[in-house]
């Protein structure tokens, strides 16, 4: 359970500075600029930030709650899911940012070809690399 709360202790101030960035940029001089596309992207984004940070704080929350309540294999099983869910959902809430600004400062082949490739970065990066080791001690 501390290698769990560690981890999301190294994780949490960065997906919370995004979510505190997204929550100002609408009150931005430039925020009505942004087309339709950039606008609903961001707004997906903006959900997507929302429920990754509550999905990786929930297992502090829980742990916080059931506190010598018994259930530690549970507890840690469930904020095991809960980190990965939150860490599915952060990876659009990061590319959807790169994908506005990119779309917004070049155009929409440039945003497309950066997206797709930090999804590809992410998804090796976070999820493919860490299960060769899986079976392997």
């Amino acid at each position: 359970m501390i290698e769990l709360l560690n981890e999301l202790r190294v994780i949490l101030p960065g997906v919370q500075v995004l979510f505190a960035f997204l929550l100002m940029v609408p009150f931005t001089q430039r925020f009505p600029q942004l087309d339709d596309l950039e606008t609903g992207v961001f707004f997906m984004t903006l959900i997507c930030t929302a429920i990754s940070t509550a999905l990786l704080i929930a297992p502090s929350a829980h742990h916080r709650m059931l506190w010598r309540g018994g259930a530690r294999e549970q507890r840690l099983e469930l904020g095991n899911l809960l980190a990965i869910a939150g860490l599915v959902f952060l990876l659009p809430a990061m590319v959807g940012v790169v994908f506005v600004i990119t779309d917004f400062i070049f155009s929409l082949t440039a945003a497309i070809t950066v997206t797709a490739l930090l999804v590809l970065f992410f998804v090796l990066l976070w999820f493919l690399l860490p299960l060769r080791y899986r079976d392997s001690g």
